[in-house]
């Protein structure tokens, strides 16, 4: 049975959208399970539903000491707040799959009542040869059914004698199942090609693909959304849901996020997660938004979202079917847009830490620092590397002081900058203002253009072809007899070249 659904600015009606993120406590939060909580926000919110958080840790092997902390703190820091689960509750828990063991035997026993499923006891050594026998064929291994028509009484006997076992779905032989899923359209496949998988381990603990069943029903949520790998898995979901009579949920499997075709994003081969990202300056705003875009389209042009606005704008309608390809500069360039909508106070806020990492002295003109490099910054953790030049002098070519397009030599690179020397020698205040109007007017009286001057002094100054700020703005951030020393070592490099 099918729950209807009604179309409402092409997203879901019901009497009440339920949606859930469900991720296993395994390690980071990754990029694909960001966008997959966020769409199920977004889905819920849009329609006045309800988000709820589930941890699914029946994979004890897999679990990571902290990780369901990370996904707290991860989901809390983007402003995807859930409604219900295990740190706030909720009338339809626990939340947590492995405090939910006696409710999972309860319907695995149901279910082998109602015809669903049934109690192996194939030894792994059994299993193992099976496996062996399959791959020598090259063959895709499946159970073969041995256990699957043992009389009730011969079940009631090994049961009471204690013999381990699990709890499997009986798939039926013949037919097919079909599913409708929102963006892959009605899939049918042949029962023939479905196996009797295992629901119920020997540790009582449920598999994946029963729990998020029993789970999903229980706590009323519709729609289901997931990851597209679960496609081949929701033949073998709707089997269960029919055999306990249950209405089946509408289905959105979510395309796959690719670093390039063919090829997943993945922690285990280096790829970034969002911690990874949101550690090294890019700001949570920005990801968001990059990642609501990788698999989603408004409709239009428009490329930044707030979160408010996503909630607004968000339709099951632009979501596609085709893999997303992260593209990691498309990244850093949103996150510099972002960078640049904040005003200085914010930006400085947030470049602090990196100030302190780069070891600037205290009485270094912090927020003039942050006034030049805002614009110029598009990952905040590059901000050290921008401005090692205020702490170092650094080694440089004197090929430098050449360049083109400001039509400076060496030859007149060093006549220039010793003329600077002798007027900025001279000032008594250094200030920005003071060494502008020293420079401006030594231009004036030479009858050159600005580049011959400052271009020269710039580099003898910083040492880097791309500063924060033009020659004025380094000189003013540097003490005087620090500025003049550089500059006297710039004339020097110069003369040496000649």
């Amino acid at each position: 049975m099918v729950k209807g659904f009604h179309g409402i600015q092409g997203g879901l009606f019901m009497s009440e959208i339920r949606t859930r993120f469900a991720p296993s406590p395994t390690g980071y939060l990754h990029i694909g399970n960001l966008r997959t909580a966020l769409y199920t926000y977004l889905i819920a919110k849009k329609n006045n539903g309800k988000f709820l958080l589930r941890i699914e840790d029946t994979d004890q092997d897999r679990f990571v000491d902290g990780s369901i902390e990370v996904i707290y703190k991860t989901l809390k820091l983007v402003g995807l707040k859930h409604d219900e689960g295990p740190d706030i509750g909720g009338s339809y828990g626990p939340y947590v799959q492995s405090e939910r063991k006696p409710i999972y035997l309860e319907y695995a026993r149901k279910l082998v009542e109602k015809g669903g499923a049934y109690y192996c006891f194939c030894t792994k050594e059994r299993l193992d040869g099976l496996r062996k026998e399959a791959d020598s064929k090259n063959e895709t291994f499946g159970y073969d059914g041995h256990c699957r028509d043992l009389t009730k009484e011969e079940v009631d006997r090994r049961l009471q004698a204690g013999e381990p076992y699990v709890i499997r779905q009986k798939v039926p032989y013949t037919g097919t199942t079909s599913f409708h899923d929102e963006l892959f359209g009605t899939i049918t496949v042949e029962n023939s090609t479905l196996d009797d998988g295992v629901l119920l381990k020997t540790d009582g603990l449920p598999t994946y693909n029963f729990a998020n069943v029993v789970d999903d029903h229980l706590m009323k949520i519709n729609p289901v959304v997931r990851g597209s790998e679960y496609l081949s898995s929701a033949p073998k979901y709707n089997l269960l849901y029919e055999a306990f009579g249950w209405e089946i949920p509408q289905y959105i499997h979510l395309s796959p996020i690719m670093k390039e075709p063919g090829k997943k994003l993945s922690k285990r081969d280096g790829d970034a997660t969002f911690e990874d990202f949101y550690n090294k300056g890019y700001l949570k705003e920005a990801i968001v938004n990059y990642v609501a875009l990788l698999g989603w389209s408004p409709g239009d042009d428009r490329e930044f979202f707030t979160l408010d606005e996503l909630e607004k704008a968000f339709d099951i309608k632009g979501l596609s079917k085709s893999p997303a390809i992260f593209d990691n500069n498309k990244l850093r360039w949103m996150n510099s847009e972002y960078i640049k909508k904040l005003s200085v106070e914010e930006f400085h806020k947030l470049a602090l830490p990196y100030y302190k990492e780069a070891e600037l002295p205290e009485d270094m003109n912090l927020m003039r620092i942050s006034s030049l490099v805002k614009n110029r910054t598009e990952v905040l953790n590059e901000i050290p590397a921008t401005l090692d030049f205020l702490i170092n002098r650094l080694e440089y070519s004197v090929d430098l002081f050449i360049h083109k397009k400001s039509k400076t030599t060496l030859e007149n690179s060093y006549e220039n900058l010793s003329n600077a020397i002798d007027v900025l020698k001279e000032l008594k205040d250094w200030t920005e203002e003071a060494i502008h109007q020293a420079l401006s007017d030594l231009i004036s009286e030479l009858g050159v253009k600005n580049s011959l001057v400052f271009w020269p002094v710039r580099i003898a100054a910083s040492g880097k072809l791309v500063t924060p700020g033009g020659a004025v703005e380094v000189l003013g951030l540097l003490k005087k007899e620090e500025a003049m020393e550089r500059l006297q070592i710039g004339l020097e490099k110069l003369r040496a070249a000649l």
